[in-house]
């Protein structure tokens, strides 16, 4: 394996039995064979990448694709059928936060347990056990038996074990939701720290803004193969199209045709100049009711020049009060570059509570975009980071071309000198 890389995945294949109805007593096998019929199912067919030390991938795909699949298979729960997996260094597998607790035992006794599995020796642990702890904060709670733990409780130990062993490799199955909200805060900055210092991250979730904010790479995986690989809001962007699109196909006593003319009518209420190209999808609980770019003069305006004010402001609508949303907007190049993200709230942060009719404003007082075409997409999700509603190239807006000793897609304040 070349020192660069941390893991290597290599033409994998994984199929499993699926029985139509299989027997689970000897008699019942014996009697009714005719239950034990089974088809061979293909979850994987042929799968291969490389993650580089340091880097952290995400996994996307709907539901079955095999993304959990292939996270057990490079924990070494499951073995390919076919195939090469190689990976450098010590795992750590957050899959199934807490296997190997024992109810009866208390959390002190069971991060022995759980560190072991981990490959810990006794004198590691003992070196370990105060951090885990303090990580934990649960110090009142840990010489108590873990069956008396609340489920957010028993999560918050089971996590806190897995991030403090050292790995250098860390697999991650949709467990980010743990705990309340300041504890969400620290365990995504934890991820953040361990991808500094060199640990290697596969994450599989279905919620976008986490894999955003903590992934360098997206691998989308369809029918068994990759579909796609490459920068996360790209590849995002292009998931997300597929899931919508193939929503649409499934409305029932709707013809496609219907659909697209409705949703491209609710997208032209929203602004007066929305460009052709602009998608939109979610649920819709809240959603865009307006849309509007102005200059520092307060004129709707499309386009700029550099060190502009650039006023951003979003009508929105809840279906009821008291919803927690995270509001986002980006700039993405004509040639599909992308330049600039915000949010509302950092992951983590307690999301703001919407009335049901509002206005949000965004603010750049100088824009520090040079010269070309630029695509406004602007989205809303919730808590879980359930898409509410996601409007990408819903504008162009253009930054004139006055520049003309700089490069890119963006300026710095800068200092030429010779001595």
């Amino acid at each position: 394996m070349p020192v660069e890389n941390s893991i290597e995945v290599c033409n994998v294949k994984k199929t499993f039995k699926v029985y139509t109805d299989k027997g689970s007593m000897l008699k019942e096998r014996v009697i009714f064979a005719n239950r034990n019929r089974h088809e061979n199912r293909e979850i994987l067919r042929d799968i291969s990448f490389d993650v580089p030390r340091g880097q952290a991938v995400g996994f996307i795909g709907k539901n079955g694709c095999g993304k959990s699949t292939m996270l057990k298979m490079l924990s070494r729960i499951l073995k390919p059928n076919e195939g090469r997996i190689s990976i450098k260094g010590r795992v750590s597998s957050l899959i199934e936060l807490g296997a190997g607790f024992h109810p009866d035992l208390s959390g002190r006794e069971n991060i022995y347990i759980n560190a072991t599995i981990f490959g810990l020796s006794n004198e590691e642990i003992d070196a370990r056990m105060d951090d885990i702890i303090a990580f934990s904060e649960l110090e009142e709670f840990i010489d108590n038996p873990v069956r008396t733990y609340s489920s957010g409780m028993y999560m918050r130990l089971a996590f806190s074990v897995a991030i403090n062993v050292n790995a250098e490799v860390l697999l991650i199955d949709e467990i980010l939701a743990v705990g309340d909200v300041s504890f969400q805060k620290k365990c995504f900055q934890r991820l953040k720290d361990i991808k500094e210092e060199g640990v290697t991250i596969v994450i599989v979730s279905h919620s976008m803004e986490q894999l955003y904010s903590i992934c360098d790479r997206l691998i989308w995986i369809e029918e068994g193969l990759v579909r796609e690989d490459g920068e996360p809001r790209l590849v995002g962007m292009h998931y997300l199209d597929s899931m919508e699109d193939e929503r649409i196909m499934h409305l029932a006593n709707q013809s496609r045709e219907m659909f697209e003319d409705e949703r491209r009518r609710s997208i032209l209420q929203l602004a007066d100049k929305v460009h052709p190209d602009a998608r939109r999808d979610g649920t819709q609980d809240v959603h865009f009711t307006s849309v509007v770019i102005e200059d520092g003069d307060g004129n709707a305006c499309f386009q700029f020049n550099t060190g502009d004010r650039f006023v951003l402001k979003i009508g929105y609508r809840t279906v009821h009060d008291g919803i927690r949303v995270n509001f986002n907007m980006d700039l993405v190049r004509d040639n599909w570059q992308y330049c600039y993200g915000s949010c509302f709230t950092k992951p983590g942060d307690e999301l703001p509570v919407l009335k049901q009719e509002g206005e949000v404003q965004f603010i750049i007082e100088e824009l520090q975009l040079l010269p070309g075409k630029y695509y406004l997409d602007i989205g809303i999700n919730g808590e879980q980071g359930e898409l509410y509603d996601n409007v990408r190239n819903i504008m162009q807006i253009t930054v004139r071309d006055y520049v003309h000793d700089e490069f890119g897609p963006c300026t710095f304040p800068h200092q030429w000198t010779i001595k």
